[in-house]
């Protein structure tokens, strides 16, 4: 997490994530489809109503928010108690979902936001208007791009906090005492895939809203998140730099892949284009 997180491989690594996890449904569970995005987008004016949480088919339904009375576990839907669906890790548990409108509030790193941004709703971070304010902003500046998307208040971290539960990385109430929150585990939930496949199409429609966008790449590999001052400086990551040759870590899962193979979605390891 410390390697893909607030450095340069943060795009690109959670590109080929998705191809790779995509790949592996098809080889290994004879998945026919393609990995779906969540338009958080079009959700934007009210996410707790959203059509995505009305499914509660126990085959099919992505199922609804967390019952708070009960560990927040998700009460329906295909990933519940219901369908006897259980996670693994950090313990065994059912997915968990905690509907949380301002997910700033209480920011631990203190510096890194203001008091009213600290306030700012989840939504009002994906909004259309924002949309077109980072696809159609930043012409040829990836670092500016990637900090205000993935930056602390961006769309892409607001998505996950304002999910809570396994998405936002919270412990389950009967976990281990040693377990520790975080982005670790938020895999488990099945709006991981669909919301960075959408974190994808974001920097897709960067990519071909200007030509000075399309093979645009800099980053540092280490974090820069001590201070306020020092992510200023390297908010997508600290000397030494990487470069489109560097290879992207895969923890033993899948082959290595380099940041190049995956700066294009029709070129290299990829072929796939979004609608």
């Amino acid at each position: 997490m410390l390697q893909i997180h607030f450095t340069g491989l943060f795009l690109p690594w959670h590109r080929w994530y998705v191809a790779v996890y995509e790949s592996a449904l098809k080889e290994r569970c004879g998945f026919k489809g393609v990995s779906p995005y969540w338009n958080w987008v079009e959700d934007s004016k009210d996410v707790f109503n959203s059509p995505m949480f009305k499914d509660s088919s126990p085959r099919s339904g992505l199922g609804g928010w967390g019952d708070p009375a009960n560990d927040i576990r998700v009460p329906d839907g295909a990933f519940s108690n219901a369908s006897s669906f259980r996670l693994t890790y950090p313990a065994p548990h059912t997915l968990r979902r905690n509907w949380t409108a301002q997910p700033f509030l209480n920011f631990p790193l203190p510096g890194f936001m203001t008091e009213a941004e600290e306030q700012v709703q989840a939504n009002a971070t994906f909004t259309p208007a924002e949309r077109d304010k980072l696809v159609h902003g930043f012409v040829g500046d990836y670092v500016g791009f990637q900090k205000y998307f993935e930056g602390f208040n961006g769309s892409h971290g607001a998505v996950h906090l304002m999910m809570g539960g396994d998405l936002g990385g919270k412990c389950p109430g009967d976990a281990p005492s040693d377990c520790v929150g975080g982005p670790t585990f938020s895999a488990n939930e099945p709006l991981f895939w669909m919301h960075h496949a959408m974190v994808d199409k974001m920097w897709y429609d960067w990519q071909n809203a200007h030509t000075a966008n399309k093979k645009a790449f800099f980053g540092g590999s280490l974090q820069a998140i001590q201070n306020a001052t020092y992510y200023q400086e390297y908010p997508n990551g600290a000397p030494p730099f990487f470069s489109l040759n560097s290879t992207m870590p895969s923890d033993g899962l899948f082959p290595q892949a380099r940041i190049q193979d995956v700066m294009s979605t029709t070129e290299g390891m990829l072929c796939y284009v979004y609608q």
